[in-house]
């Protein structure tokens, strides 16, 4: 008898190891997580130690495990992968349980040795694997949970799941009478083509006029395109559009001046659902898709050709002359901009100030004179210049040689008969916010690559307060394309993996940023819930507004942010964040607005007036949501 009961006391342990579970439920803001490999695909090695198993991951990220009461202890090796080894990485690896801090391991720089965690786990329901970037920004943060295993008493660890959540579509359907749409407001520089389209929802077809025109300047009344030059000044006119249910018009005004992108960008690039794959019939067919749909009617304009266009091959990306050649999969560029231009939107291009892109393609290093009078040749309107290989040749990480390359090309583009919108894309180096203007950048990037995660998306989204005070019409803070719809960056492609609630709060959110707004997902497959995120023209206005005035936080508070943004009329565009996992309740005090105690309240997502609220207005937000509200003072 004694011998039984002895026996029943014996617990088994079992240890399981942390790369045998489901790494689809990590959340970080960069890459994918890798078993066995790091997040670059390489062998996981820290501080010249190579290791078998164990996690690669990316900050900032997180991981949270079910450990249901019954796990022991959790040991791993941590460290900065050695595939970056030279760079900038700072990181932080952090261990919670059940919301308490059990391991902390300080900051870590690329290089230094692997550091060891072992500690109990007993007791605990769940724990959280963390990896924060430092306090730096996560520039090159590639992060090793190398050898992690945990050992249960009993049971077998679990990733937890994150939530589903239904797709609801909260965007009106549009009416059948005319509803102007898009920009109201629009810059071109004295002497150079105005291309510029009036759209509108309702039924087909929608005929436009418009009144008191500038002299040199002509609008088609069935395509609704303004075309022509004109010489500088400021011309409000009224724009009028009217099909057979009835008439809408607006008041509108063309800025002949010194600024373009009066507005931020609305549009389309094509990297973050074909990268490499990209061909001039995926591009003619996100044109093409761009009108089917229906976004063109609200004011979507923009298609962007990313990387990959020139020739790869050294030596050969140039003719005779000097001037760029494409490659095969772009056989005439030319045809591929009228084709763009015939359906009323605008065309983008790609290039580097190194000798290379990105992905290895002939880029505009010593021919920047040459490329901008292709450019303009082929009949681009937008520009993103990618700085890449330009970090080959900058002498140091000094300011003068971040700005160098883009006032260069900068000169080149101001010697071309053509309004090209220059985007300066250098991931904020230099905090490139407080230059861009300097250097005659139209936006310019402040963040890394964005990937279609919630520590991404809200890592970069929320971090953007502060350089409100740098953004205006024509200079726009740009903190990457969004991740909506099909995404995949080369051929395989997958739906995002934002919730539908991340969703609202990453459009919400980049239209309180008054940011260049580009869809990187594949045109041909977008969706109805992600058509109407797209469509919504009073969340599209908030974008759009003419006083051009940038989104700030205005109040924090135990996970809950709120951002307001100043609008034309004197009211506020204001977003209710909640970025806890679980529902809260959200306020906005009128204190924080500075605006009278009483004010009406609209719910812009639904298009629908809630009321007038006394001193403050609440709701109850989701996990990782949003309610975007306007509000007006009495």
């Amino acid at each position: 008898m004694l011998l039984a009961l002895c026996a029943a006391t014996i617990v088994f342990s079992q240890e399981f190891r942390l790369a045998g579970l489901d790494p689809s439920q990590i959340s970080q803001e960069w890459g994918t997580p890798q078993i066995d490999r790091s997040v670059g695909g390489n062998a996981l090695t820290i501080g010249g130690k190579v290791f078998e198993h164990g996690l690669g991951t990316h900050a900032k990220s997180s991981f949270k495990i079910d450990l249901g009461k019954r796990g022991d202890r959790f040991r791993a090796e941590v460290g900065v992968d050695d595939e970056v080894a030279g760079s900038i990485a700072s990181i932080e690896f952090m261990l919670v349980g059940d919301g308490k801090s059990i391991f902390q391991s300080g900051i870590m720089h690329a290089g230094d040795a692997a550091r060891a965690v072992n500690v109990s786990i007993a007791g605990m329901k769940t724990i959280e694997l963390i990896v924060s970037d430092g306090g730096d920004g996560n520039g090159w943060d590639h992060a090793d949970w190398a050898d992690g295993t945990i050992t249960m008493k009993s049971g077998t660890p679990k990733s937890v799941v994150l939530p589903k959540e239904k797709a609801v579509i909260l965007t009106p359907k549009p009416a059948r009478m005319p509803r102007i749409t898009g920009p109201r407001i629009f810059g071109a520089r004295p002497g150079h083509p105005i291309l510029f389209t009036f759209t509108a929802t309702g039924d087909k077809p929608i005929a436009f006029s418009a009144s008191d025109l500038p002299a040199g300047v002509s609008l088609d009344s069935k395509t609704g395109m303004l075309s022509g030059s004109a010489a500088r000044g400021r011309y409000p006119f009224e724009i009028m559009a009217k099909n057979r249910r009835g008439s809408a018009s607006r008041n509108f005004t063309l800025v002949i001046g010194d600024e373009i992108a009066l507005t931020p960008p609305l549009g389309w690039n094509s990297w973050n659902c074909f990268a490499g794959d990209v061909d001039d019939e995926k591009v003619r067919a996100a044109a093409k898709a761009m009108v089917d749909s229906g976004l063109a009617d609200h004011g979507w304009s923009y298609i962007n050709i990313d990387d990959c266009w020139s020739i790869a091959a050294p030596g050969q990306g140039r003719d005779a002359d000097g001037n760029i050649l494409c490659n095969k999969k772009f056989p005439d560029m030319r045809a591929l901009t009228d084709y763009i231009h015939g359906l009323g939107l605008k065309a983008g291009i790609y290039t580097s100030p190194g000798p290379l892109t990105c992905a290895g393609f002939t880029a505009a290093y010593g021919h920047e004179d040459a490329d901008a009078k292709q450019f303009a040749a082929w009949g681009f309107d937008y520009l993103k210049y990618d700085w890449c290989s330009y970090g080959n040749i900058a002498k140091d990480d000094s300011l003068p040689e971040y700005q160098k390359p883009y006032a260069v090309m900068r000169k080149s583009l101001d010697k071309v008969d053509r309004d090209i919108v220059y985007s300066l894309c250098q991931y904020g180096m230099g905090e490139v916010w407080k230059w861009g203007e300097k250097i005659g950048g139209d936006c310019w990037r402040t963040t890394g690559d964005i990937t279609d995660t919630w520590a991404s998306m809200s890592g970069i989204g929320f971090s953007q307060d502060g350089h409100d005070i740098y953004a205006k019409p024509g200079n726009w803070n740009d903190p990457d394309m969004l991740v909506l719809g099909y995404v995949g960056w080369g051929p395989q492609l997958h739906p995002t993996r934002l919730t539908p609630n991340e969703q609202y709060t990453h459009v919400s959110l980049w239209c309180l940023l008054a940011a260049p707004l580009l869809i990187g997902a594949d045109m041909t497959k977008l969706d109805p819930f992600t058509l109407s995120l797209l469509t919504n023209d009073e969340v599209i206005d908030v974008n759009q507004d003419p006083m051009g005035r940038q989104g700030r936080r205005v109040a924090q508070k135990d996970g809950c942010e709120v951002w307001a943004k100043p609008l034309e009329d004197g009211s506020f565009a204001v977003g209710l964040f909640n970025l806890n996992e679980t529902p809260k309740t959200v306020t906005v005090s009128w204190d924080d607005l500075v605006i009278p105690l009483d004010a009406k309240v609209r719910d812009l997502w639904r298009q629908k007036d809630l009321g007038t609220f006394n001193r403050e207005f609440s709701s109850k937000v989701p996990r990782h949501g949003v309610r975007l509200i306007k509000v007006t003072p009495s």
